[in-house]
């Protein structure tokens, strides 16, 4: 039997994955794909924390004319939102999962605090971290880069609606070529748009690998950590 090369991860899910199809709001479908996934690697003994998204219900770009603050504290409300309801498609498959907030909200999460997140991962529990970093001009993108270092996972799967890091967008050039790896001074030079500059400079410090793959596919998760070849690669090449 294969056995994990990663034994602590973060898996990214962007808002726009958990739309699925529809484009807007969470798919019941996508929620169960995930959980499935995830269930399964738990099961192999790796310990897994997830950073999602807000994009599939509020992104802080779509506030014209708002205060970019404003718009960005929203759309860290719509992480809540997307964290909440995969906590709650685990639950139901009897996985112990734990939300933390960067902005308090005790009522229904608890904060960030990097030494309990850890100690939950060693427990066994998934942690999913939602609000973004807290503060606005900051993606998801960095959140997920950022708790990477804190609770020094070995890995980033950024798990996206296309397959990989593509040279153009594949979804308007049938032609754009994809990169099975990429190193992350070149991706901040082609000004590709797979993370932002931000994340994959922090990466980049900590050096930190990061995996961009598809979602649509069951098994994409399980085969990343078994390190089968899959979406591409984007570390020190």
């Amino acid at each position: 039997m294969l056995e994990p090369i990663y034994n602590r991860l973060v898996l990214k899910i962007s808002g726009e994955a958990l739309a699925g199809d529809e484009g807007y709001g969470i798919n019941p479908k996508v929620l169960d794909l995930i959980s499935d996934q995830v269930i399964e690697i738990m099961e192999m003994g790796v310990e897994v924390a997830i950073v999602v998204g807000g994009g599939n219900i509020w992104r802080g770009r779509s506030g014209v004319g708002m205060d970019r603050t404003t718009a960005d504290h929203m759309g860290m409300l719509a992480t809540v939102i997307n964290a909440l309801a995969l906590q709650d498609a685990l639950e139901k498959r009897n996985v112990p999962v734990r939300v933390q907030t960067a902005i308090e909200m005790r009522q229904i999460a608890e904060p960030y605090i990097r030494r309990r997140a850890v100690r939950h991962l060693e427990k066994g529990r998934i942690v999913i971290f939602a609000c973004g970093t807290g503060n606005p001009y900051f993606s998801t993108d960095t959140t997920a880069a950022l708790r990477a270092a804190e609770i020094e996972a070995e890995v980033i799967l950024l798990a996206k609606t296309i397959d990989g890091v593509y040279d153009d967008d594949p979804k308007i050039n049938s032609n754009a070529k994809k990169f099975d790896k990429i190193s992350y001074m070149e991706v901040i030079n082609r000004g590709l748009g797979v993370m932002d500059t931000t994340a994959i400079t922090l990466c980049m410090e900590n050096k930190i690998p990061i995996l961009v793959f598809g979602l649509e596919d069951r098994d994409n998760i399980k085969a990343a950590i078994l390190g089968k070849k899959i979406g591409t690669t984007i570390e020190e090449v």
